[in-house]
This record gives C-alpha cells, sequence and structure tokens, in this order.
C-alpha cells in the first residue's frame, strides 16, 4: 500500500497549534493525558484520506484504523485472512464470486453490502476521480475502458463487477490472478458508504468508514483525532478509548517529547537515538522484522539516466555502497544490509531470495569505479541523492551513502544529498517528475507477496513506478507469474521478473528496515505489525 516514497517515514509537521511548546504540547488535554486515550507521532497524509487515493504510509495508518475490507492481514503473521469476506470462491482463478458477511455496517449507520465494494472500486477505477491507486484494479475486466492509456474513459463502471445481491457480487478478471483474494486486505479496496457518493465535500473533511475508530476532528499541521466507535460489529474492537495522532517535521522532537511525558508512541525511532534506546526506554523499545525495503530510484524520464551504458552506471553506484558498515554505524543494526528487492519477512516460500543481487550489492570500489567510467560516467559529473529531510534521519545515511561512492569513486564531489523539507514537497516532486537524479524509494508492503515488491514499482506504468523505469520482458514475466495457478511456479516465475530488474539495476536495494517504536509507561500490549504499523487497536492505556 504504501510508498515508504510509501516507506514514507513517519511522521510528522510542527504543529502551529502547538509552536509554544514544541510538537508534543506540554499537558495535551486531547492527547496523552486523556484516560482510555493515546497520543502517537504522525505525519500529515499526502492526499485526502480516499482509500483509493492513500498510496503512503501516514494516511494508511488512519485507512487502518478507520476502515475494514473484505481480507485483514494478521497483526503478527502478515497472513490474509476474511474479514468481511464470508467466503471468495473461483474455479478458474479469472472468475471470483465474493459474499459478504451480514451484519457490518458504517459508522453513520449505513449497512455494508455488496455494492459498498463494487461502487467503491468503480470510483477509484475511474480516469477522471484521478486516484492514485486506480491501478490496483487493472486486472478487473473493463479497465482499459474506464481508465485508459491515452484519450478519455469511455465506460463509466467495470464491466468485470456485478451486483448478484445484497451480499454477494462476482469478479471478472482480465487474466487469471492467483494471487487476487490475498491483495483484498489492501486500503484500495476498502468499502464506501453512499454519502462518500452523495456529499463527498463533507465526506472528504471527515471521513466516515466502518473500522473500530472514527475521526474527530483533523487540523493540518497539527494533529487528527480519532475516537473508539462503541458500536462496531468486529471482533477486533479497540481496546483504548481513542488516539491522538501528532504532526511532527523532526523525529528526534517526537523522541524527546516521548521522554519528557508529552507523547505516548512513537513508532519510528530516530537514527540518532538508537545507541541510547534501550537505556532511555528498556522493555519498552521495540525491534521487530518488517516487510520494508529501502531503495535508490532513477528518473527514467531524463534521458541521462535511460540511456545504453546507464544500467553500468547504476551497477557501480550500487557496487560503491557500503551497506554494512552503514547499516552497523547509523542505523545500529536495525537495519539488514539488501540482497535482493523483497523482504526477509516473505520467508523463502513466499519469494524471498538471498543473494539474488549478486555482486551488483557487494561492496567494491574498483569494480564500482571501472563500471561507472564504461557506462560513461555520472550524469553531469555528479548525483545529488533526494530526499525529504523531515522524517527519519535521512540526512545521516544519505551522506553516509554520499561519502561511500565519493570514497570508492576517488572523487569528493561525486555524490552530494539534496533535501526537500517536507515529505509532502517530497513526493510531489517526484509525481511530478521533477527528480534529476536518485532519489530515495523505500517500499512498504501492502500485503505479504513477492508481487506486491516488484509489479506496483517496475511494471510499465505502475501506480508507485515513480522512475517509469519500463521494460518489457519484465512486464511479460510479471503477467506470467500471475497467471500461474500453482504458487511455487508463479514465485519462481516472478523471480525471474525480479532478475530482469537485478540486470538492468531498474533500481538500488539498500537495506531491509525493521520497525521500531517505543512507548510511555502509560501504554501496554503495543506491538508493530509486519507492515511496521502499530496496532493501535490491540493498545490498553494506564
Amino acid at each position: 500500500m504504501r510508498r515508504a516514497t510509501h516507506a514514507g517515514w513517519a511522521v510528522c509537521a510542527t504543529a502551529v497549534a502547538l509552536a509554544a511548546t514544541g510538537c508534543g504540547g506540554g499537558a495535551d488535554t486531547s492527547g496523552g493525558n486523556t484516560a482510555g486515550v493515546l497520543s502517537s507521532s504522525w505525519g500529515d497524509p499526502q492526499n485526502p484520506l480516499e482509500p483509493a487515493n492513500t498510496n503512503e504510509v501516514q494516511g494508511g495508518k488512519v485507512l487502518d484504523m478507520v476502515f475494514r475490507g473484505l481480507k485483514r492481514y494478521d497483526p503478527k503473521t502478515g497472513q490474509a485472512k476474511d474479514m468481511l469476506a464470508a467466503s471468495i470462491d473461483t474455479k478458474d482463478s479469472q472468475n471470483f464470486t465474493i459474499k459478504v458477511k451480514d451484519g457490518w455496517t458504517f459508522s453513520n449507520g449505513e449497512k455494508v453490502t455488496a455494492r459498498s465494494f463494487v461502487d467503491a472500486w468503480n470510483y477509484g477505477a475511474s480516469l477522471k476521480n484521478n486516484q492514485k491507486n486506480a491501478y490496483f484494479f487493472g486486472y478487473i475486466d473493463g479497465y482499459d475502458k474506464v481508465h485508459p492509456d491515452n484519450g478519455s474513459q469511455s465506460a463509466e463502471i467495470l464491466s468485470g463487477l456485478k451486483v448478484v445481491d445484497d451480499l454477494t457480487f462476482t469478479v471478472r478478471l482480465n487474466q487469471k490472478f492467483s494471487g487476487f483474494p490475498d491483495t483484498l486486505g489492501y486500503a484500495a479496496f476498502d468499502p464506501l458508504p453512499q454519502a462518500f457518493f452523495t456529499d463527498h465535500a463533507a465526506w472528504v473533511q471527515k471521513p466516515v468508514g466502518n473500522g473500530p475508530y472514527t475521526i474527530e476532528s483533523y487540523t493540518k499541521g497539527s494533529q487528527m483525532s480519532l475516537k473508539k466507535w462503541d458500536g462496531y460489529p468486529g471482533d477486533d474492537k479497540a481496546r483504548n478509548g481513542g488516539v491522538t495522532l501528532k504532526v511532527y517535521t523532526d523525529s528526534n522532537t517526537a523522541y524527546t517529547d516521548l521522554l519528557a511525558g508529552n507523547l505516548d508512541l512513537v513508532d519510528d525511532v530516530p537514527a540518532a537515538q538508537l545507541k541510547n534506546v534501550k537505556s532511555d526506554l528498556g522493555d519498552r523499545y521495540i525491534n521487530t522484522p518488517a516487510g520494508i525495503i529501502q531503495t535508490l530510484a532513477f528518473p527514467y524520464y531524463d534521458k541521462a539516466w535511460n540511456k545504453p551504458g546507464a544500467e553500468k552506471v547504476r551497477t557501480g553506484l550500487s557496487m560503491a555502497i557500503n551497506r554494512k558498515q552503514i547499516t552497523d554505524t547509523i542505523f545500529q543494526k536495525t537495519r539488514t544490509p539488501a540482497t535482493d528487492w523483497t523482504s526477509p519477512v516473505l520467508g523463502t516460500a513466499g519469494g524471498f531470495k538471498d543473494g539474488l543481487c549478486g555482486s551488483a550489492c557487494d561492496y567494491n570500489p574498483s569494480q564500482a569505479k571501472k563500471l561507472v567510467q564504461e557506462g560513461g560516467g555520472l550524469p553531469g559529473g555528479q548525483v545529488k541523492i533526494t530526499y525529504n529531510a523531515d522524517t527519519g534521519s535521512h540526512k545521516e545515511w544519505v551522506d553516509a551513502v554520499c561519502n561511500s561512492i565519493n570514497n570508492a569513486l576517488g572523487n569528493d564531489r561525486a555524490c552530494v544529498g539534496n533535501p526537500v523539507g517536507t515529505f509532502a514537497d517530497f513526493r510531489n516532486q517526484i509525481g511530478q517528475h521533477k527528480m534529476s537524479g536518485p532519489f530515495r524509494a523505500g517500499w512498504q508492503m501492502d500485503y505479504p507477496l513477492i508481487q506486491n515488491f516488484l509489479q506496483p514499482l517496475y511494471y510499465t506504468n505502475a501506480s508507485s513506478n515513480d522512475g517509469k523505469w519500463s521494460n518489457k520482458n519484465f512486464d511479460k514475466l510479471v503477467d506470467q507469474a500471475n497467471a500461474q495457478t500453482d504458487t511455487a511456479k508463479s514465485v519462481s516465475t516472478f523471480q525471474q521478473a525480479e532478475e530482469v530488474v537485478r540486470d538492468n539495476m531498474a533500481a538500488i536495494p539498500l537495506w531491509y528496515q525493521n520497525g521500531s517504536a517505543g512507548y510511555s509507561q502509560r501504554l501496554s500490549n503495543v506491538a508493530l505489525n509486519p507492515f511496521s504499523v502499530p496496532v493501535y487497536n490491540e493498545i490498553k492505556v494506564g
């Protein structure tokens, strides 16, 4: 689901309303010190909180509290389990019959029906609605009519969706996709109430969902207040009174507020604090594996990065990065050097293949220098790594990566960091194709399938293919993998596609990321799911 671009590291814009006391505030009457309500660090979402228009982490956290879909990914294992789905049946991995559980409602009282899903999916897919996750509906028959690559749409709804009765609908895909049911826990597939369509402006101001929390208020740059929904019909009811998400522009400030008692939960411990976090927090520090990978992406819309020989330059840059040294020193071993483009949380059966990157991910200064020279040298004589400066302590590792590249190439100006003030501005510049060199591109899995680490990022015109890389062989192999009904064969074919990514060094894999968090003494039962997001509904206060 999410660009950690989607991991869009977590947190925070300095709150105007809290400027006098710092982002955490002092005695906070709407967050940390209210009985039953916890406060947590956060960052403003890039877009309005429409499920099909949210593909970054900050907005995704809210959707995960406010909505429930057909599937939900187990907070411990990541396994896709039925949530609102009573059943999802298919005989051919192309035609699916989906039955929705009875008794579910939205927080405004509307009943959740088959049409709640069909209408939401049609809205998300439609070109005129300009939803960032429209691509997730691309396998449903008729997508080419409602969201053509060129020109205007010739249909309003997906021909592959049919409402059978109040609680049943069918889905016809344009090709076999055996993994389709497991994708349905992703937020883009969430249901929407009729209120979303009848008064869209009002809904965007105060989104209404069917999850364990409701949104009480949101002040951009300050905070969002969510309240436990007492009428929530699911089994995973909130075990606290609510959550106040507080916006920070500096994760170090959030950490300081945690230690001062002005904040209950920090879900991304900054790199600068990792040396002290265990002594500061003891067993209130969490460090667990997560489905996150950090990479450096490239702007293939810039001819300098998309010409013959440029793959040698990219591979040379990869070999100039001393991943082990950086993960050991900067990240205190909360990151692991990447040797493929997925994540170890998938397991070998799920598609993780340790060492698939081969020598291209090994630190080899002499070979790095040779490849960069053979590829025609660095475009413009220098690479500028663009990153957002507001969250995640990115400056430290970008400087370390550049220092490693400079040492390997024997040129202290070969690489420099290029900070952008906020995550939102960073993402907007990426979306406007304004990158002139490599840029930070983390990825937090939307669902635990190898497909999710490859297709959204590298398939031609995919939703999170920010650099606009395109390779027909890769696309062909992905299509073949999706059509496989045998899981092992599908995974193997995806790995062949991943080898195409490697051979072209479409993006440089840096490291796998653990989820990290710290919390106050007020909280208990705190955990991160495999997506590195706090399981808010399970947290107890007091």
